[in-house]
């Protein structure tokens, strides 16, 4: 087992804001957390990779507890891709050889080098490799944070909104790239998404948040009608589209 979260509860401002979520991910498999807003779906990302202190439970990577290691181990354990990246005056290659600084003890070395070159082509960023950042737009600086956090080689990734600032066709590299990761270096991931037919199509299980608690949480194939009702209160039909299956709005 990768990823063992146990009984988690987070409150801010003395409101509750998750309660007793519970859940285990193991490596290739890619889970994804679906919710309305506001319903705690970056909190908890947050919460497993401990930029928030939950005031209850237990997260475990690999046998070890997160709560308890230091920021150092946590990044080569751990890759984060936050919703909202900020820009600096460097270049995208420099941007991205950051993710490899858990593992750099003296100086960048070869080997360093190579896997950064690897995650630039993976993502096709070789044309934007001598831009800076803050050149970027939306969509080519998420694909530089996702890069920067593959390199960091870790054994679970934490993907908050991956595919919301990209065009369509950059939304399907995305995904089938993340999807093509998991499954050939057996990593765990975990994603939070608003679109429900993206998560469908790539992930393995996913997790239902409503009012800050697991409302169901299983495989894609196990998601009925009555599930995404409940939680968005919106009546859906679910259909099959080329084996993939697809929420329409029944509205």
């Amino acid at each position: 087992m990768i990823l063992s979260v146990a009984d988690i509860d987070f409150t801010y401002g003395g409101q509750p804001v998750l309660s007793g979520v519970d859940f285990n991910l193991k490596g290739g498999e890619l889970l994804a957390i679906l919710g309305p807003n506001g319903v705690g779906k970056t909190t908890l990302l947050k919460c497993i990779n401990a930029i928030h202190r939950p005031s209850a439970g237990i997260v475990m990577v690999e046998g070890r507890d997160v709560l308890r290691m230091k920021p150092n181990e946590i990044a080569l354990g751990i890759g984060y891709v936050a919703q909202k990246n900020g820009t600096a005056r460097m270049t995208v290659f420099d941007a991205i050889l950051m993710g490899r600084k858990p593992h750099i003890r003296w100086k960048v070395g070869d080997e360093d080098l190579k896997i950064v070159d690897s995650a630039i082509k993976r993502l096709h960023l070789e044309a934007l490799s001598l831009r800076y950042i803050d050149q970027l737009s939306g969509g080519e600086l998420q694909k530089v944070s996702i890069a920067r956090a593959m390199v960091q080689e870790p054994r679970l990734m934490l993907l908050d909104e991956p595919t919301s600032s990209l065009d369509l066709k950059s939304q399907v590299d995305i995904m089938t790239m993340l999807r093509r990761v998991v499954d050939e270096h057996v990593i765990a991931a975990v994603m939070t998404m608003h679109d429900l037919n993206t998560a469908l199509r790539y992930a393995d299980k996913v997790l239902f948040l409503k009012n800050g608690h697991i409302h169901s949480t299983g495989p894609t194939c196990e998601v009925t009608t009555d599930i995404v009702e409940e939680v968005y209160g919106l009546p859906v039909h679910i259909h099959t589209v080329q084996g993939y299956p697809m929420i329409v709005p029944a509205q």
